[in-house]
């Protein structure tokens, strides 16, 4: 078939776009916001280079996905053409859900669902704008389409989303220690019992992924500083709800919907909310923060400047995390000092633990075969496992403060 459209992309080349239905889903409005989300938020004001998008990821985790089928199929495992498509469309779609700096929104003004929730409800949308094509395609991404293999391209631990996200994400960042061999795993892959497997031969490459995505969340996503950022914009949006500062905003801002209905998203008309969802991307909220940069609001104001001038809070990390008594005494000190009002300082002076776990052998496990046709779970099979603990949960504590409070 003639093809519809290339793509020139940094990390694999030239991405070609053959399938009608498919290229009609890139076109539309509601995949064309991601141009306007940040893949990874906040993060370029630690490394720079952060600036791509969801855009970007998506269309590279679909190209994975074309890899990985073709390399099934030349291992003689069934895959049939309508299914071929549905899975491409469901990675493709897989993060349509996401809003500008998402965690963030998620925890503050678009409460009581998240993205993979938010992304099904397009889907719908979608699919009925498409009269019935994304049927396939929405079973495979919820893992009720018959083809289990499917759904754990889709959405597992050895996912083709993470394969993009972890490759991509470290060339941007300039973090080498994400680096991982997403050819290789992809060709080592194969289906045994309806199960996505690895062959044996592949293994010392699933134990670089795994070291990998271990680093890459504590260098990169998890960083102090970025989390730092995070927060720091979670919090406006708090402080910015409870001084209603909503009226501030430029008319029209989608964001002044969720300002005000944060609260009460499980009570309104779902099509409606998700209207003023899709109208939403980053630079509805940094027109925000600009405005609020000139609140009235001391705290609201504080916080906003910095976030635009890169002026964070410090982070110390904590062995534990400190009484609510001393949080408050370091409160009252800071306002004391800065002649400010009680209330709202718990914006500027806040704790918070972080936790990461590179492997979960509780959930969508990830197996290896072996020549003789038996299978193994990969922390029984990977010596990775034997010298430290990779379905551990850590967990680091941090208090967040303005420069100059004095800490012990």
């Amino acid at each position: 078939m003639k093809s519809l459209k290339t793509f020139n992309d940094p990390v694999y080349g030239f991405i070609t776009i053959d399938d009608e239905l498919i290229f009609q889903l890139l076109e539309h409005p509601s995949f064309q916001r991601l141009r306007r989300i940040s893949q990874l938020g906040l993060t370029n004001l630690v490394y720079s280079g952060a600036n791509h998008s969801r855009f970007q990821h998506a269309l590279g985790a679909m190209n994975l996905m074309k890899s990985a089928i073709n390399v099934l199929k030349s291992k003689g495992v069934s895959i049939s053409e309508e299914d071929e498509q549905a899975a491409k469309i469901a990675i493709l779609l897989h993060d349509i859900g996401h809003g500008p700096f998402s965690h963030a929104l998620e925890n503050t003004i678009v409460k009581g669902t998240n993205h993979e929730k938010i992304g099904l409800h397009i889907m719908v949308q979608l699919n009925a704008e498409f009269s019935g094509q994304l049927d396939r395609a929405i079973s495979i991404y919820k893992g009720e389409h018959s083809v289990k293999f499917l759904h754990q391209l889709v959405s597992s631990q050895l996912d083709v989303d993470r394969l993009d996200y972890l490759k991509r994400d470290s060339f941007f960042t300039g973090v080498s220690e994400g680096i991982i061999g997403s050819e290789r795993i992809i060709k080592m892959m194969n289906v045994h019992n309806d199960e996505l497997v690895v062959e044996a031969k592949g293994i010392y490459s699933l134990e670089k992924f795994l070291l990998a995505r271990r680093l890459m969340y504590w260098q990169v996503y998890l960083h102090k500083t970025v989390v730092s950022a995070e927060f720091l914009l979670m919090h406006i949006l708090k402080r910015a709800q409870e001084i209603d500062a909503a009226t501030a905003l430029i008319p029209g801002n989608p964001l002044t919907y969720f300002l005000i209905h944060s609260d009460d998203l499980n009570t309104l008309e779902t099509s409606d909310w998700i209207k003023n969802f899709l109208e939403l991307d980053d630079f509805d909220v940094m027109a925000a923060i600009k405005a609020w940069n000139r609140s009235n609001d001391p705290v609201l104001s504080r916080l906003c400047n910095r976030l635009i001038n890169r002026k964070l809070l410090k982070v110390k990390p904590l062995p534990s995390p400190i009484s609510e008594k001393e949080l408050n005494n370091l409160r009252n000190r800071f306002a004391s000092d800065n002649q400010l009002d009680a209330d709202g300082v718990e914006h500027l002076i806040f704790q918070n633990s972080i936790s990461n776990r590179a492997y979960n052998s509780n959930s969508e496990i990830i197996n290896i075969l072996y020549k003789d046709g038996s299978v193994r779970e990969i922390s029984d099979a990977a010596s990775i496992f034997q010298f430290g603990s990779m379905n551990a949960i850590e967990t680091k504590h941090y208090l967040y403060h303005p420069a100059g409070l004095d800490v012990h």
